[in-house]
């Protein structure tokens, strides 16, 4: 078996819930996505679960949306980690409740939905955006990438953007 980067994953469930979070699964996911983009070994990022109201507070404060969303990404911005520290990339939130309710809607696997949210964010954590349909299409490309890797078989539709360039589902 060939070596395989590792990296530090940190998580933490903050809601109670019947769902067992598929810890090895998010995992293979984060290590995918850090190889994919040769991040060192050792760096570390946090995956934090909440509930719905939570992500909401967050995503009002920090997006001025009031509304919960899926995954929230907030990076560490550090240009590089003090001496002897392991790199830190970030924090991922995810509501576990939306994503849910998102793969029942969907109809995908909530496990396969809650991966999808880890892409998502690890790649948010790495710089990527969805901000203009140019970003769009590189983060998607990317995103497809990575799911087609971990066998998750989701086509993420893109968003519309008005005529100014704005995403219109970002409010």
């Amino acid at each position: 078996m060939p070596n395989r980067a590792e990296y530090n994953l940190y998580t933490q469930i903050n809601i109670e819930t019947e769902h067992e979070l598929p810890e090895q699964r998010i995992q293979e996911a984060v290590e995918w996505v850090l190889r994919r983009h040769d991040v060192p070994a050792g760096t570390g990022m946090s995956i934090v679960t909440v509930t719905d109201e939570e992500m909401r507070r967050l995503n009002r404060q920090y997006r001025a949306v009031n509304a919960p969303t899926d995954v929230l990404s907030f990076s560490a911005d550090l240009e590089s980690p003090p001496d002897g520290e392991a790199p830190y990339l970030g924090d991922l939130v995810l509501a576990l409740p939306y994503i849910q309710r998102q793969a029942e809607a969907e109809k995908h696997e909530v496990d396969d939905e809650l991966i999808l949210a880890v892409v998502h964010g690890t790649l948010h954590l790495l710089g990527y955006d969805h901000d203009t349909p140019e970003h769009q299409s590189v983060m998607w490309a990317v995103q497809a990438e990575a799911l087609e890797a971990l066998g998750i078989d989701i086509v993420v539709p893109l968003f519309e953007f008005d005529d100014g360039g704005r995403d219109l589902e970002a409010d």
